[in-house]
């Protein structure tokens, strides 16, 4: 996996002040999309061992509220297992902070059994994520007055009620 970008002290992904991830690679190619570059899976810096602890230190200080892993796209084959263990250890080593995720695939048709985005990862994964944004950008439905999300079709699912019910709950945060 690559990284295109490390964003320190953003507000912009998320509620509060967080540490953002793009991760690099994404075959949905949105018209419009504000980062084409993360498109690339070769697109910045090879993530490895060094890069996980600068993250993990970076969130631990206390005047981040969480973690926002969003790309490119996360939930590509080729990172889910990357992903999968940055998120087991922020869990281990940043107990109370919140995990944000972004991706352009629909959790209940692609990130499910037999969806086109599922692996022996996409659970566990998905099991620690607090909020999650779904949907493609859709340039047609952009709207800069939406918070946390680019266009009106996009959703912020709050995913741990979503998995404790086994249906999708919208975060109250779709206001």
């Amino acid at each position: 996996m690559h990284v295109g970008e490390i964003m320190t002290a953003d507000c912009a992904n998320g509620k509060g002040i967080r540490v953002s991830v793009f991760v690099s690679g994404c075959t949905n190619h949105c018209k419009g999309c504000f980062q084409p570059q993360t498109w690339d899976f070769e697109f910045g810096n090879q993530y490895d061992k060094e890069m996980e602890d600068f993250i993990l230190k970076e969130v631990a200080q206390p005047y981040y509220q969480g973690l926002t892993i969003l790309g490119g796209e996360p939930f590509e084959l080729a990172n889910q297992p990357e992903v999968a263990g940055l998120i087991r250890r922020f869990r281990k080593e940043c107990p109370g902070k919140d995990l944000w995720m972004y991706t352009g695939f629909i959790y209940e048709k692609d990130l499910v059994p037999g969806g086109c985005r599922y692996t022996e990862y996409t659970d566990e994964i998905l099991d620690q994520v607090d909020i999650l944004v779904d949907g493609r950008f859709v340039e047609e439905k952009k709207n800069i007055r939406l918070n946390f999300r680019g266009s009106e079709n996009q959703r912020i699912i709050d995913m741990k009620r979503s998995r404790e019910t086994g249906k999708t709950v919208l975060s109250e945060l779709n206001n």
